[in-house]
């Protein structure tokens, strides 16, 4: 079998965890399996680098950014490759020149294209364990280019589609998914499983477990994850299709607090408005999530919608280069998402009706509502985000 293991920050922070994460791999390996690990920086190694550019220049290249990012998983790789000898075992670290990974050219967020597994194979025929640095990859022009937040996940589920995985095993601080953010709803639970689809939404809702995109593509290449703690032998959450998947009308309940509401008051009632907004948004790579429309009104007409608060300022400064023709806007940072996801609401009436239900009893104002068939998100003042994501649990009884 071969097994590719990812682990995060945490999981490798100082040398006890290094070893622990070796000696975790190493009994993978002692099984008979083929063993790749994939690895992030270590600990807040790469909030360090961040301090470090912004002292020497507060706006630096995102281009020179993703040069200095990729010391941190490097530094992991190297460090695991060492520990791993030390114990006995041959392995090898390889960074994304290595192996190759190419991606695309957009610094700070590229996406991977293809990854070369030559060198990988290679390694493991040898009966090695083989260490990749997550996060990076390599673009057209031989630059170094990372994949944004989460990207280490990424990295990891496109290795085991390319390498056709027989597992793919992603290791946190927590030992798998749950109900909701057991540091913020004190009586979340595990899941056993729960569908790509959930899981797909939960992760881009702030659930903070597994990245979006590393969800898009196992989704996408049939790739079973497994959640768990690398801390612990717990046997951790499932991700993945299948119809065993516990027969919930909720799965979980979501916060994201990363969030910034934009509003653009009286742009022209006419054909083309939204299209010149968003399109111009999108050639700035700043991803929008809940959008509000008004009714037209005497001309004109409103659209509120939101993105991520670090995109909250560029998004204001686009709208002023785009239009020139509208009453003004409005940006605040001050709120918070809360959403409920569930496949068994597809066949569900009422769900959303008890969800505003649990918000009106802590008195809590929803400022936004967004919906698909497995999702309802609301848009609330940050200050009482905890307070809406416990309500809404206990609302639908999702505690142990």
């Amino acid at each position: 079998m071969l097994i590719v293991k990812k682990f995060g920050g945490t999981s490798v922070a100082n040398k006890e965890r290094i070893f622990n994460v070796a000696k975790r791999c190493i009994e993978e390996y002692q099984k008979g399996n083929d063993v790749v690990v994939v690895l992030s920086a270590m600990g807040k190694y790469t909030d360090e680098l961040i301090t470090m550019a912004k002292d020497i220049n507060e706006n630096p290249p995102k281009r020179e950014m993703d040069m200095l990012f990729t010391i941190g998983e490097q530094m992991s790789v190297a460090l695991m490759g060492m520990a791993m000898n030390k114990l006995g075992v041959p392995a090898v670290s390889l960074n994304a020149f290595q192996v190759a990974m190419h991606t695309t050219s957009v610094y700070g967020n590229a996406r991977l294209k293809r990854i070369d597994t030559e060198r990988i194979k290679n390694e493991l025929e040898q009966r090695k364990i083989v260490i990749v640095t997550g996060f990076q990859g390599v673009n057209k022009y031989d630059d170094y280019t990372t994949l944004g937040r989460g990207g280490s996940d990424t990295t990891a589920v496109a290795l085991a589609a390319a390498l056709h995985a027989d597992a793919c095993e992603i290791y946190t601080d927590v030992d798998g998914v749950y109900t909701a953010d057991p540091r913020k709803v004190k009586n979340a639970r595990k899941l056993d499983q729960v569908t790509y689809d959930e899981m797909l939404e939960l992760a881009t809702l702030g659930a903070g477990v597994l990245h979006n995109r590393s969800v898009e593509l196992a989704k996408k290449y049939g790739v079973t994850l497994v959640v768990r703690s690398s801390l612990n032998n717990e046997e951790g959450t499932k991700v993945r299709r299948g119809s065993k998947m516990e027969k919930m009308l909720v799965s979980g309940v979501a916060g994201d607090a990363d969030t910034a509401r934009i509003a653009i008051m009286g742009l022209k009632d006419e054909p083309g408005v939204a299209f010149k907004l968003f399109n111009a948004l999108a050639k700035h790579d700043i991803n929008v999530d809940m959008i509000l429309q008004s009714i037209g009104r005497k001309g004109k007409k409103d659209i509120s919608f939101t993105v991520s608060e670090e995109n909250a300022d560029e998004a204001a400064k686009v709208i002023e280069e785009q239009f020139d023709d509208y009453e003004g806007v409005d940006v605040n940072k001050n709120v918070a998402k809360v959403s409920i996801v569930g496949a068994g609401m597809q066949t569900n009436a009422g769900v959303a009706a008890k969800m505003f239900e649990a918000l009106y009893d802590e008195n809590i104002n929803i400022r936004m509502i967004s919906t698909s068939e497995i999702r309802v998100t609301v848009l609330i003042d940050q200050e009482n985000t905890e307070r809406a994501m416990n309500a809404v649990h206990d609302k639908f009884s999702l505690g142990d």
